[in-house]
């Protein structure tokens, strides 16, 4: 991007910041150029794929995924059954990124995710994972304002309806299974427009007060927390026994109600202290392990452990 584009891009990021009202379009920049390039370079997204004939990891999710050189593809290589894409709505786009400086109108969700996801399944008989019956989560963080910029998503959803996980009939109504499952994190505004929603693509990421709340795993199917606000233990030693006794009655608690449970924040340098809070995680049944290390969390999950 020049600095012209950028200095213009920013002008509509602070818009969007403000409220996700309409902005001056990029300067320069159409969308359908810059998600050509991205889309270009994913179009490679069968060639270095490790994961190809392994079991998918279903426990494994990847933490910012888009930071990693290729977006998505570097995760499912690794056989990862979840990943995470934080977007900005700006403009009428949502962009991913992780931190407002590093949006680029060419990283759109569609070009890094969602047409990557569509060829894959149609070239994979309707899975992600060829011959394996996994429903990839795509944990989608909503950076800006959550009401529009989840209506906005749920747009984009709809138009890839074929590929995700739906609910019918509101809050409590019944669940069609699809190659991808959407979770939305972040702002916690985009709860109230899924609720009102007779037709959803997409599921609420729960918080540990969401434990216990009666509210269906068809809603909120999925419990994340933030392990340095529950936890001290860091791998350092025997974990503390009133902590693992926690840890396994939150666990219990979320499968109690059909719900999966990921921390956010665990130690996430390789070592023997990452390595034995990993498998306190597995011991605790705790559903998905997050890790920026996609090689490092494979090879543990793998059995290298």
């Amino acid at each position: 991007m020049d600095r012209r584009t950028r200095r213009a891009f920013v002008v509509t990021l602070g818009a969007a910041l403000a409220g996700g009202a309409a902005a001056p379009a990029f300067a320069g920049t159409s969308a359908s150029s810059g998600g050509t390039a991205v889309a270009t370079d994913n179009s490679k997204e069968g060639s270095g794929d490790r994961a190809k004939g392994k079991r998918p990891l279903a426990r494994a999710h990847a933490h910012n995924d888009y930071e990693h050189p290729r977006p998505l593809l570097d995760a499912l290589s690794h056989g990862f059954g979840s990943v995470e894409a934080d977007i900005w709505l700006v403009d009428g786009q949502l962009l991913v990124a992780h931190d407002a400086t590093d949006l680029d109108p060419t990283r759109t969700l569609e070009s890094l995710y969602l047409d990557p996801l569509a060829r894959r399944v149609k070239a994979n008989g309707g899975r992600v994972y060829g011959g394996y019956d996994l429903s990839l989560q795509l944990l989608i963080d909503l950076k800006t304002a959550g009401e529009p910029t989840y209506l906005e998503l749920a747009k984009r959803l709809r138009r890839y309806g074929h590929l995700f996980s739906a609910a019918y009939g509101g809050v409590g109504g019944r669940v069609r299974r699809g190659a991808v499952t959407a979770v939305i994190s972040g702002d916690r505004g985009a709860r109230a427009p899924m609720e009102a929603e007779k037709v959803r693509h997409a599921f609420y990421d729960g918080r540990l007060e969401d434990l216990g709340s009666g509210v269906p795993a068809s809603f909120i199917p999925l419990i994340s927390a933030d392990w340095t606000k529950t936890f001290t233990w860091t791998g350092a030693g025997p974990i503390p026994a009133a902590e693992r006794e926690t840890l396994r009655r939150l666990v219990a608690s979320a499968h109690d109600a059909r719900q999966t449970v990921r921390f956010w924040a665990t130690p996430d340098v390789a070592g023997p202290e990452r390595d034995a809070l990993w498998r306190e995680l597995l011991a605790a049944d705790v559903d998905y392990l997050n890790t920026d290390d996609l090689a490092g969390l494979e090879a543990f999950l793998r059995g290298a452990h």
